[in-house]
């Protein structure tokens, strides 16, 4: 039976050598960024590992922006994911979009055209180099494809893939993910979840909430 990883750990793997695989992190255990919010259990990966994560996957959220990164728990995110948040927009509204205003001392402080947070649910899984764009909303259970560029609000359990990021389908039946966001595993006392995981694994919902 398969247990639950030591949340406690930054480097959850374990090589055959007993050495830590250093290209893949718990997010909450390596980022202290202030703008930057990530649950338990969520992962990142990188085959070249990144010294500063929060820089690494999201680089314009500065500890000085306005708008929050939020991750939910058991969260898997891969290799070349990049959350471009809100800070990286420019004003839309005048003649122009150069930011002048960032380039003045005065001006700067406080400049932020957009303000939106980027959320992300519990138990997402975003696949290889896709892009979170600012002020998505993603729920819980989602799977983001390769290289999706997403914005706007992708339902719970939905799967996106391509550019623009386009629900494909759900993964399950609206009965079925009623009843998983009833449950709301990923918020249970870790004894409980471990008890699930073989239901949680084989896709047994009758098992998973006795």
């Amino acid at each position: 039976m398969p247990v639950l990883p030591d949340a406690t750990r930054a480097y959850p793997i374990t090589l055959p050598d007993g050495s830590d695989y250093t290209g893949t992190v718990f997010l909450n255990q390596v980022i202290t960024h202030p703008q930057f919010d990530v649950g338990e259990f969520t992962y990142a990966s990188d085959f070249d590992p990144p010294t500063d994560w929060a820089a690494h996957l999201a680089p314009y959220l500065f500890p000085f922006s306005q708008e929050k990164l939020r991750i939910g728990k058991f969260c898997q995110i891969a290799h070349g994911v990049r959350f471009i948040t809100s800070s990286a927009n420019h004003a839309q509204t005048g003649l122009t979009c150069y930011p002048f205003p960032v380039f003045d001392t005065e001006t700067r402080v406080g400049y932020q055209p957009d303000q939106r947070d980027t959320v992300i649910g519990h138990d997402v899984w975003i696949g290889y180099g896709a892009q979170i764009l600012p002020g998505a909303q993603i729920g819980h259970g989602a799977i983001i494809g390769a290289h999706a560029v997403v914005r706007g609000t992708v339902p719970p359990y939905g799967i996106v893939t391509g550019n623009p990021g386009t629900l494909q389908r759900k993964r399950f039946d609206e009965a079925t993910i009623a009843r998983l966001l009833e449950l709301s595993w990923w918020d249970w006392p870790l004894d409980r979840i471990q008890a699930a995981l073989p239901a949680l694994l084989e896709g047994n919902l009758s098992k998973v909430g006795s």
